[in-house]
């Protein structure tokens, strides 16, 4: 942005995001200091342009914003520790996975230090990071957000302040990144199906980014239903899926092709089944859910 002075960055851990991150910062002007327990992991990116520092002592005294892109919030505080004195009157912004409770322990700790707080996710691959459609999302508080919200932008251009609650981020993430382990087990299972009839997977890629396309189009229809509670249109009841369960066991003595994975889901339709959902949408999946967290 023009007249938009870089702003000094670090960047704590240098795995495949951490290296996205700071790359993106260097691509971007910004003066960019690394660190990593693993100082090996800083070569690369010093040849680019980043200055590497010996400790996180000096990581973290190089300038005003920290970028923390480790394993956990846990990871974060640990990995930080022996720089906590350096924390006072800088902005300390996690990028990482982790619980809601991690979130605010990690706020609640940062600020006790004398940091201002952000956490958020990157809601992409590492070779994404910088892109104009790259989705990040943050939370805490707003002001510190609107300062850094151009150097933000850099990690993606679809940049987000969830709310001033500093465990927002993680909430979301927790939310949405729960879609992505069974939607890849559900590809590898399709995959596994076909090469049981010698076909390569790639065959199937089109038509299952058709069905995702649909899953992708229904998605706002179940949340209006969930939202209101109102399940009564059944035009995908649960006893169609309740129906389907029984083709399971049918694929897997055809194929050999192991399906077990799909029983706590098919355990979640029958309770449901039980609970009179049988003729409402399949969105009522959603109650029994509730009501086992509860």
């Amino acid at each position: 942005m023009t007249g938009h002075n870089p702003t000094p960055v670090t960047v704590i851990g240098l795995g495949s995001m951490g290296r996205a991150l700071a790359q993106a910062f260097l691509r971007a002007g910004h003066p960019t200091t690394v660190w990593n327990r693993t100082p090996a992991k800083a070569a690369p990116l010093v040849a680019e342009g980043a200055a590497h520092a010996a400790s996180v002592e000096r990581a973290v005294a190089a300038g005003p914003l920290v970028i923390a892109c480790l394993t956990t919030f846990e990871d974060t505080r640990e990995a930080l520790l022996p720089a906590a004195g350096e924390l006072r009157g800088r902005t300390l912004i996690t990028l990482n996975s982790g619980s809601p409770a991690g979130a605010r322990d990690l706020a609640a700790w940062a600020t006790g230090q004398g940091a201002r707080f952000l956490a958020g996710a990157v809601k992409n691959v590492p070779s994404a990071v910088g892109a104009p459609d790259t989705l990040v999302y943050y939370s805490g508080d707003r002001t510190v957000f609107e300062q850094y919200a151009t150097d933000l932008r850099t990690l993606g251009g679809d940049t987000v302040h969830l709310g001033d609650e500093s465990d927002l981020a993680a909430l979301y993430e927790t939310a949405v990144g729960a879609l992505l382990l069974p939607a890849l087990v559900g590809f590898f299972q399709g995959a596994a199906v076909l090469q049981s009839r010698g076909l390569r997977a790639a065959t199937m890629v089109p038509f299952s980014e058709r069905w995702l396309d649909m899953i992708k189009s229904l998605l706002p229809v179940y949340a209006a239903e969930i939202d209101s509670g109102d399940y009564s249109d059944g035009a995908s009841s649960v006893n169609l899926f309740h129906a389907g369960a029984t083709h399971d066991a049918e694929l897997t003595r055809e194929t050999g092709v192991d399906t077990a994975w799909l029983s706590p889901l098919n355990d979640l339709v029958d309770r449901a089944v039980l609970a009179g959902h049988g003729e409402h949408s399949v969105a009522a999946l959603t109650e029994m859910l509730r009501k086992s967290s509860s």
